[in-house]
């Protein structure tokens, strides 16, 4: 490569960068669009063969009422979730402070009943650590998503617009014949490839919110509703949502109850379903889908939580999967694909 060309592409990089910081505030809700745009499309599909097998393959639903059913179940959903968090939120943060002096007398207790003298070090550690800042900190971004409802849903129209009239726009780019042909089926691929990641992970995350939700109403936890709409966003965080979707509840039951018993029966039960979903079913649905390395998923973690806050977090593993799905369908790119996966295996 010549030092004009390495130049350029430091210079694109840079930029690239730069709109990324910069741009912070339409970007967010662009890729939110997105994720949303490819969660209705494979839902319309679902739809589509559900009643194909029902009917066993005498009726298709219409692509446009399976594309209308899809966005009202999203609405639908979506309403559900911020209604449930808005309710809640006050709820939580007013019982906040109370949790916290629960913890710190039980914290006491427990340093009394080893023989050991107050630790300063530990104890300003525990009352450091206020529920209230860390649930808000939290829920603000989920908040920051509803702030922004009316960009992201202009975004999902023009998407499911647009997404109807690209074949035209790509024949005449492409001048029609083969090459249309080849273009055409590397964006279907690249298309369905994310669609299966991003709902997999939205179906897998849905599961264990829902397999959570039901152990923490039998042990009988404090907003338990709540809690579980929280597992489910943190899922999407690698490595750290699933220690997050144990340690909420786990310490809401620490504080809640009089005994140890219930806080143990969380963490571990949590914990179990965390790991089990996690490490056995989730790959196995994925599949290549996610070929991420471990070094790769940590630095965005680190790199999309620094610059786009608790919804970088999120975005961080979608985003990257995308960029590597769509740099593995193109032979230029597809070295730094592989760089970027676990194993070099690619599809």
């Amino acid at each position: 490569m010549s030092p004009i060309n390495i130049f350029i592409w430091l210079g694109i990089i840079v930029l690239s960068f730069y709109i990324i910081i910069i741009g912070k505030a339409l970007l967010i809700p662009l890729v939110i669009a997105i994720v949303i745009w490819h969660l209705i499309n494979a839902l319309t599909k679902d739809y589509r063969r559900l009643t194909r097998y029902l009917t066993r393959g005498k009726w298709l639903l219409p692509y446009m009422l399976g594309l209308t059913t899809a966005i009202l179940t999203f609405i639908g959903v979506i309403w559900f979730i911020i209604n449930l968090t808005s309710s809640n939120i006050a709820e939580v943060a007013a019982v906040a402070p109370k949790y916290q002096a629960n913890l710190e007398q039980l914290m006491a207790k427990i340093l009394g009943l080893l023989g050991i003298e107050e630790t300063p070090n530990l104890m300003h550690i525990i009352k450091d650590l206020d529920f209230n800042q860390i649930i808000v900190y939290f829920v603000d971004g989920l908040a920051s998503i509803a702030s922004s409802a009316g960009i992201i849903l202009l975004y999902v129209v023009f998407l499911l617009i647009e997404q109807n009239t690209f074949r035209q726009k790509l024949s005449l780019v492409t001048g029609g014949g083969k090459r249309e042909e080849a273009a055409l089926g590397v964006v279907h691929r690249i298309n369905a490839d994310i669609q299966t990641y991003i709902w997999i992970k939205t179906l897998v995350s849905l599961l264990t919110a829902g397999i959570s939700l039901l152990i923490m109403k039998v042990i009988g936890i404090d907003f338990a509703e709540f809690w579980a709409i929280i597992i489910f966003f943190a899922n999407y965080i690698p490595n750290i949502g699933s220690i997050l979707g144990t340690l909420f509840p786990s310490l809401i039951a620490l504080v809640q109850f009089d005994t140890l018993f219930p806080f143990i029966m969380v963490a571990g039960s949590l914990g179990f379903v965390q790991f089990a979903i996690g490490n056995i079913l989730e790959p196995k649905l994925m599949g290549r889908s996610l070929n991420l390395s471990t070094l790769v998923i940590f630095f965005s973690l680190v790199f999309w939580g620094t610059i786009w806050g608790i919804l970088g977090m999120i975005l961080c593993v979608p985003i990257m999967v995308i960029v590597v799905i769509i740099l593995a369908h193109f032979p230029h790119s597809r070295p730094i694909a592989i760089l970027l996966s676990q194993d070099g295996q690619l599809k």
